[in-house]
């Protein structure tokens, strides 16, 4: 299976601070996608099914998105969801990120990205020699304010 996601565009550099474009829509006010997430995860759902992402912190992996068959990593009752992420001909996928992990991140929109290199051996692309990645930025003044009150 390896061989059909040869063709995702992946980021050559890890840089989880460089600029890199958004599918517009992709998500909501605190993450989105880049072509090249959003283009992997249309590979992913083919082989897995419906998708859902949770970022639990931590160090290490435990500081990288999570990627698991819809339903398959149990959410507790401080996860926060922070969204669905769209990719069209794709059921929407949540991305869950816990309480803890969140305060330190609600002041960031976050950009689902993928770049070469393995990963978490829990999260689904991990055998097929990409990883994801979250890249970020600030919040405006203005967007903090509309988001964070």
């Amino acid at each position: 299976m390896a061989d059909s996601l040869d063709t995702v565009e992946t980021a050559e550099a890890a840089d989880p601070q460089a600029e890199v474009p958004e599918v517009p829509e992709s998500g909501t006010a605190r993450v989105a996608l880049t072509p090249a997430a959003a283009e992997l995860l249309v590979k992913l759902t083919d082989i897995h099914g419906p998708l859902m992402f949770h970022q639990s912190g931590g160090c290490c992996d435990g500081s990288a998105p999570m990627c698991y068959p819809d339903g398959e990593f149990k959410l507790g009752g401080s996860d926060v969801h922070l969204g669905d992420l769209h990719v069209d001909g794709l059921a929407p996928i949540g991305f869950h990120m816990s309480g803890s992990q969140f305060e330190y991140w609600k002041h960031t929109h976050l950009t689902v990205d993928v770049v070469k290199g393995r990963g978490s051996g829990f999260s689904v692309e991990a055998p097929e020699g990409v990883r994801f990645l979250i890249r970020s930025r600030l919040f405006t003044d203005e967007e903090s304010v509309e988001l964070n009150g």
